[in-house]
Parts: structure tokens; C-alpha cells; sequence
């Protein structure tokens, strides 16, 4: 461990004492549970890594450097495994195949899933990727059964329609793609979530949602005025405004589809079969965190995942053109059968699908998830206190040269067979990995279809660059021009 000395002039030290006595003493509240934590895991074979500064860590260099420079300098100087300390938590990092699978999969049970509290308020405590056991496994059946492909299946019209009616308003007009993209994914994470809703019901949610993400990507300071304090507050709102919708469904005897539909079927179902109890009945409160998990989930990711393949097609002209090539077909065998997109048609884009997969693979959107150890665990020799957080590094397994070759070329090609086990988990790994993995990727496959065909983009302004807001995304949200092609082509 690096040792932190700190060299006062003695005379400067009294007069600051006399001066500010709350300033030391806001000081030494810091630093006393940094000492504890030293004494009490000082005997223990710990990780080699550096723990920054108390309490801050290093959760400023992690966001504020390239993710790739930060991971990929602590792994050359201390191998697969290392500790840090962010967001005010002791942390262990790891980025080997073997390790994440035992974290996230054969030994799932030690490690719970977690986030830090201040976000996890935000999007509810009760949501299911928060759970563990019986009460988990449960809600996790309940949500799969909204995003399994016999289910979305069903709902390639409705995102169709959306992209239809948005990409024409982009024609000749400067967008930044982000934001574009994030209102494209949450129209479908509310219908997924919702079904059928009424506008004046989806545009109260919109509105809400939006100052919630807001004050998610702030300091989590909840004073009055602050943007965290907002988002509280929207929290609060989206509960209520969620329990009206719950109620006229009841009213009407109607689930209205979505995921919404099936968890008031789940405790319809419970009460027709009292004898049959399940094991647990959801109140409004839990099926509002739920609701708001897999729009949360649905969001910020497929809208950083869309970003960024339009970056790479803009970047790779001949994959642009063989992409547009494919999309093309499929619209020629659409015209001659005289109908719209369906899910038959999605799974035979072979080549766009491998863009897709080296987008997720090369832009690593999740670069990690949170895991808590429950106990002490006992990982490639060192000790994992309990409590600490363990921290799985996809970003670094799919930037490693042993299972991607120039893992810093755009190279969709190298899907052409399968990755290794454990080497490519866009979407996570084991039980809590994303539910609504097959939808994210409809969503990239319907927006490409449409927009390769009959547009191109030209990035406007400096084209080199990341941004945090938390995901990575290319600079400034990746501002373009859309360009119908016909004009291209006159």
C-alpha cells in the first residue's frame, strides 16, 4: 500500500486549528474509516493495487481518463487482479475469462449483484437486478417472459412504426445522435414495459424519466435545488403516476400487455390460486421499481450501442455499403411479397448482426458490472473481504489481443466464428445477465435497415474523442448530418 504523508509547518497547523476546528475535524471523519479498514484487512493477502486517496479513491481518474488507458495500465502493472477504491468503496477488479465466470456464474452465490446507493434509490431498490435467491429468481421469470423472442416477436411493427416516423425528421438536419437515440430507446423500453398506454400517460413518464437520468448522471448531493434532489423528487412522481395506471387497469379488467401486463397477471393469478400461493405477492411499490429498472436498463446502453455504430459505419465506408448491400435485399423481398419488416426477416441479416456484435465488443458500453462479496472469498490467492465490491472488467477481456487479435481494429469478421467461453459478454454473464438482450439488438437491426438504405451521415465537428455520461460514447454525443441518399446520388 502507498503510504500518504502529509508535511504541515506546525505554526500553519495551530493557526488552521483555531481557524477551522470543522475543517480538521471533516478531515479525520475521512480518514478514520480508511484506518479502520487498513488494521482490520492488514494480516489478510489482499490484491496488489493502489487505493487513491480516502473515500475519493480513484473514481476521478476511472472517469475522467480513456477506460481502456485506465484498466489496461493498472492490468500491466498488476496483473488480472488488482484493488482500488471507487465511488467510496473498496474495490477489486478483474479481468480474466476464468475469474469473471466464477464471480458471475459458478460461484454466483458469493457475490451479490449491487450498486451504489445513491443510484440504486433512483432506480428502485426492489428492481430485480438488484435481488438474490427465491424472491430473484422469480422476477427474473417474470421479466424474461416480456423480452423472450416469442414474446418481441410480436413487437417488430410497433418498433418499426417508431423508426419510420423519427428518421425522416432527421433528413437534412444536423442531430447529435445520442440524444436521438435515447429518445428512440425509450419509446421502445416504455412499450416493452407499458403495452398500451395512453399519450398524455406516456408523456408524463417521458418527462419524469428525463429529469430522474438527469439527476442519475449528477453528484448525488440531495439538497434543494440540486439535480439529484430533483430526481428524488421525480422518483417520487413516477411511483404515483405509474399506481394511476395500475389502477385504471384494474378498473378496465385489462393488463394491456407489456411487462406491466404480465406482472398484474402474476398477482391476479395469485389470487385466484390462494391454495397455490406465490412466494411472493408484488405491491405497486415493486412493480414500479421494476417498470423503471428495465426502462433504465433499456435506455442509456442500446442508445450508447446505436451511437456508436453509426461512429463505425461513418469510419468503415465498405462495411457502410456492405451492410446497406444486405438491408437492400431485404427491402427488395419485402416489396415483392408486399409487406412490412417481421422477425423472420431480422434473423437473416447475417452481416449487420456481426457489425452489431463488433460494436458491443469494441465499444464495451458496460466495461463493468458490481458485484458485493458476502462473505470472504478466496479468488486466484487473494482474499476478497466481504463487502468489498468486485468489479468483472468486460471492457478489458474484450480488448484483450489472446482472445481478439488487434482488438483495436473494427473487424466484424472475426464473429464469423464464435468467440471462446467467457471472452465476449456484452449483455453480462449467469443469472443476472440482461433480460432484454434480443430487444437491444432488434432495435439495431430495425434503425439500420431503414437508415442504411435511405440515408448517410457525415460527422459534423472534431470526430475524435469519448465522453462520459456514465457510458462511454464518441465526443460531444457524436453530432451528424443526415443525408438522404437520392441527393447524394443527383
Amino acid at each position: 500500500m502507498q503510504a500518504i504523508i502529509i508535511c504541515l509547518d506546525y505554526s500553519f497547523l495551530h493557526t488552521l486549528f483555531i481557524i477551522t476546528p470543522l475543517l480538521l475535524t471533516s478531515f479525520f471523519l475521512l480518514l478514520t474509516p480508511f484506518l479502520q479498514w487498513w488494521h482490520h484487512h492488514s494480516h489478510k493477502k489482499l490484491p496488489p493495487g493502489s487505493m487513491g486517496w480516502p473515500y475519493l479513491g480513484e473514481t476521478l481518474k476511472l472517469y475522467t481518463e480513456n477506460p481502456n488507458s485506465f484498466f489496461s495500465n493498472r492490468q500491466k502493472r498488476y496483473g488480472d487482479i488488482f484493488k482500488t477504491n471507487i465511488l467510496g468503496c473498496p474495490c477489486v477488479m478483474i479481468s480474466s475469462p476464468e475469474a469473471a465466470r466464477i464471480v458471475l456464474v459458478s460461484e454466483a452465490h458469493l457475490f451479490k449483484p449491487t450498486y451504489p446507493p445513491s443510484k440504486e434509490k433512483l432506480i428502485g431498490p426492489e428492481a430485480v437486478f438488484f435481488q438474490q435467491g427465491a424472491y430473484h429468481s422469480m422476477l427474473k421469470r417474470l421479466v424474461q417472459a416480456s423480452f423472450l423472442p416469442s414474446t418481441i416477436k410480436h413487437s417488430v411493427s410497433q418498433v418499426d412504426q417508431i423508426v419510420t416516423k423519427m428518421v425522416p425528421t432527421w433528413a437534412n438536419t444536423t442531430i447529435n445522435t445520442l440524444q436521438e437515440m435515447k429518445k428512440y430507446a425509450f419509446e421502445v423500453a416504455a412499450i416493452s414495459a407499458f403495452g398500451e398506454i395512453k399519450e398524455v400517460e406516456m408523456e408524463e413518464i417521458r418527462e419524469l424519466y428525463r429529469c430522474l437520468e438527469n439527476g442519475y448522471n449528477s453528484y448525488p448531493l440531495h439538497l434543494p435545488g440540486t439535480a439529484y434532489w430533483h430526481a428524488m423528487k421525480a422518483r417520487k412522481h413516477l411511483n404515483e403516476s405509474i399506481r394511476r395506471i395500475i389502477e385504471r387497469r384494474k378498473e378496465s379488467s385489462e393488463s394491456g400487455g407489456g411487462l406491466l401486463g404480465v406482472l398484474l397477471e402474476a398477482r391476479s393469478e395469485k389470487k385466484k390460486k390462494k391454495k397455490k400461493k406465490m412466494m411472493y405477492e408484488l405491491s405497486d411499490s415493486q412493480v414500479s421499481d421494476n417498470l423503471i429498472g428495465v426502462i433504465f436498463a433499456a435506455h442509456d446502453t442500446t442508445a450508447s450501442a446505436l451511437t456508436w455504430v453509426l461512429k463505425y459505419l461513418h469510419d468503415n465506408t465498405n462495411l457502410l455499403e456492405a451492410v446497406t448491400k444486405e438491408q437492400e435485399g431485404i427491402k427488395n423481398k419485402l416489396a415483392i411479397e408486399n409487406r412490412g419488416l417481421s422477425w423472420d426477416d431480422t434473423r437473416q441479416m447475417p452481416f449487420t448482426t456481426r457489425v452489431i456484435q463488433e460494436t458491443l465488443r469494441s465499444a464495451s458500453i458496460l466495461s463493468f458490472t458490481f458485484r458485493e462479496a458476502v462473505t470472504d472469498v478466496e479468488l486466484e490467492g487473494y482474499t476478497i473481504p466481504k463487502g468489498w465490491k468486485v468489479l468483472p472488467l468486460f471492457r478489458s477481456i474484450h480488448h484483450s489481443a489472446h482472445f481478439f487479435p488487434h482488438p483495436d481494429k473494427f473487424d466484424p469478421s472475426r464473429f464469423e466464428v464464435p468467440p471462446r467461453p467467457n471472452t465476449y459478454m456484452p449483455f453480462g454473464n449467469g443469472v443476472h445477465s440482461c433480460p432484454g438482450s434480443e430487444l437491444a439488438k432488434l432495435e439495431l437491426l430495425v434503425l439500420l435497415h431503414h437508415l442504411t438504405i435511405s440515408y448517410r451521415w457525415k460527422v459534423v465537428g472534431d470526430e475524435d474523442g469519448i465522453q462520459y455520461g456514465p457510458f462511454p460514447v464518441p465526443k460531444h454525443g457524436l453530432p451528424v448530418k443526415i443525408i438522404p441518399r437520392n441527393k447524394i446520388f443527383t
